[in-house]
């Protein structure tokens, strides 16, 4: 990694290449679903099982997580789960049946869910230490990540239609990323004595307050991924936009996540966590559904802008919050988010296959509203100034 004087700088930069790589992972593979879908010869439903997969095994994943949370401590888990996600692309890619495939993709979920759980608890750690709001930004190189595999998938696609050799250079990317998050990671705390793991008491049901986040990150996820899976589609078949226009239904809502994130931290400073989810979240759910109402291309370009700016804040707020509970309600609550993140697309397509695609997005519509309740019942928690965590 590169050699930077500023401890914040050099935690937020190796925090960020882990958020980058898990955005990065997760669009390259999804970029190439329609030649997986060809390879092994997939109809439709097997494709929206195989998506499912995914959120099943990070569904899955909690009890694991929390383990290796409290065994390896969220450095080691992040580094070693993004070397497991590096080596999830060329088994796909070389994946000889569907069952397999599921296999591999629900491995992945249980990944997913593990660097997801360790890199916000990194960002949480570095807020913490410093007294500097960053979350919101490491968040938008989440974004940036997904937009880098969108990018390079292009490529590929005009210079090969091998997917392994894609997934081959996708892979290598992966661990450079890790490479450079190795050196300026966060050390975590020992970990408790034998003695004392013996008498950890066993996990019950979560307080109410953990399952206001885990509801809040949950839907709050199902909302960014629709939105980014599905707002295309909605524009050519509902909106009845052009080839052409088409794609800057995406292309509106990630960007204006990208320039929300880059900023939303100075909004956390000035309003606090809680305004910032209410406020934004209502927000998002009033544009996406005046679009939906008004139908056509210019109101679903700009409902879709607004979408993105009033959900970009949520989940980095949301984490942070269960991050200052304790470990295990930020596992429990970044499952969530997990699931929420891989198994929500596939439910809107469910609805939308039921109905129409304006009603799998009146769906999304209704999450963000749900957010907007959820938030207004947790309880924000202020960060501690800065003099008092700097003076240890």
């Amino acid at each position: 990694m590169l050699r930077v004087h500023d401890p914040f700088l050099r935690g937020q930069l190796a925090t960020a290449a882990l958020f980058t790589a898990l955005g990065f992972q997760y669009a390259t593979w999804a970029s190439r679903v329609p030649a997986l879908k060809a390879a092994l010869g997939l109809t439709a439903a097997e494709v929206g099982m195989l998506l499912m997969s995914a959120g099943i095994g990070a569904a899955a994943s909690f009890p694991l997580v929390a383990f290796l949370m409290r065994r390896m401590g969220s450095r080691r888990l992040a580094l070693a789960s993004t070397l497991g996600l590096t080596l999830v692309l060329p088994a796909l890619a070389v994946a000889p049946n569907y069952p397999t495939a599921l296999l591999v993709l629900c491995a992945d979920g249980v990944l997913v869910g593990c660097l997801n759980t360790a890199m916000n608890a990194q960002g949480s750690a570095l807020e913490t230490t410093y007294g500097r709001n960053t979350m919101a930004k490491l968040h938008a190189t989440f974004s940036g990540g997904s937009f880098a595999a969108a990018l390079l998938a292009s490529g590929m696609n005009a210079f090969t239609a091998s997917v392994l050799t894609h997934f081959g250079v996708a892979a290598l990317l992966l661990v450079l990323l890790a490479a450079c998050a190795h050196g300026g990671l966060l050390s975590d705390a020992a970990p408790a004595a034998p003695q004392a793991r013996k008498t950890r008491p066993r996990w019950s049901i979560p307080a109410g307050a953990t399952l206001w986040m885990c509801c809040a990150m949950a839907f709050g996820t199902v909302a960014e991924g629709a939105m980014n899976d599905w707002s295309t589609l909605y524009m050519e078949e509902v909106a009845l936009a052009s080839e052409q226009v088409a794609p800057l239904g995406i292309a509106v809502v990630s960007g204006m996540m990208v320039v929300a994130r880059l900023f939303a931290d100075g909004w956390r400073s000035r309003l606090g966590d809680g305004k910032v989810v209410v406020l934004g979240s209502a927000l998002a759910g009033a544009g996406l559904g005046a679009a939906l109402l008004s139908g056509g291309v210019i109101p679903a370009l700009l409902g879709f802008a607004i979408m993105g700016l009033g959900i970009a804040a949520v989940t980095p707020c949301v984490y942070a919050a269960a991050a200052r509970r304790s470990s295990d309600t930020l596992t429990l609550v970044a499952t969530m988010g997990t699931v929420g993140l891989l198994a929500g697309p596939p439910v809107i397509g469910f609805v939308a296959h039921a109905t129409n695609l304006a009603w799998g997005l009146g769906l999304v519509c209704l999450c963000a509203f749900v957010v907007t309740l959820c938030g207004s019942r947790i309880t924000w928690e202020a960060a501690a100034p800065r003099e008092q965590l700097t003076g240890s």
